[in-house]
């Protein structure tokens, strides 16, 4: 899929959405993860051997509510053809934007619920219907994993340059985390804001392009 440039720029420009978003939650939570669920998996083991069962239960709610979100996405998406991302990518906005909203009205709990939603539903933005995740846009061990085995196959004669496609998308998400902490430190939970209005704008020019083509 990475290899479509639409998709390659579609792809990092949500993997550094992913990215933003983490680096806000992770601030804000004290070490734990909005889009990373491995890393919540693992801090969730080591938080019950240290009987640190508050933490526990911290760390085992954003998983749950991350499967949520992207079971969601799966609903959302199902059967809508070429609109499908953009409608994907209004339901995020919707989110992230009742994220921003709770906060204003003092809830902060309830924006770091809406933004696991909003990441969990966003892997569902490369899914074909009924299948798995074709792009792993909010984590990147798999996409490590490709960069190593596709410079492996470079040395052994394949394409010299296969693996950049996923080089940008991991570098698009450390760009948006990188960003996103800087907001957190400037806006608090407020810098969830922006991330609504980039999902927004990329809502809109992901529709505008689904209208003009032509339906199959």
């Amino acid at each position: 899929m990475l290899t479509v440039k639409s998709n390659l720029a579609l792809a990092c420009a949500l993997s550094a959405l992913a990215g933003y978003v983490d680096g806000v939650g992770f601030i804000h939570l004290g070490g734990l993860f909005i889009s990373f669920m491995s890393g919540n998996s693992t801090r969730l083991g080591v938080m019950i051997a240290e009987l640190n069962w508050p933490k526990a239960l911290e760390a085992l709610k954003l998983i749950a509510l991350f499967v949520v979100g992207a079971g969601l996405g799966s609903l959302v998406g199902h059967g809508r053809g070429r609109h499908r991302q953009w409608m994907l990518l209004v339901t995020e906005t919707l989110l992230l934007g009742a994220g921003g909203l709770a906060y204003q009205m003092g809830a902060p709990d309830l924006t770091i619920i809406a933004i696991v939603l909003a990441m969990g539903l966003e892997n569902a933005m490369f899914q074909a219907d009924g299948g798995t995740t074709g792009i792993a846009l909010t984590y990147m061990t798999g996409t490590l994993v490709r960069i190593g085995q596709l410079l492996a196959a470079a040395l052994q004669g394949g394409s010299p340059w296969a693996w950049f496609p996923n080089f940008l998308l991991w570098s698009a998400m450390v760009t948006g985390a990188a960003i996103g902490t800087v907001a957190y430190l400037h806006l608090n939970l407020g810098a969830v804001w922006l991330a609504a209005s980039a999902a927004l704008l990329i809502a809109v020019i992901v529709a505008l392009a689904a209208w003009r083509k032509p339906a199959r």
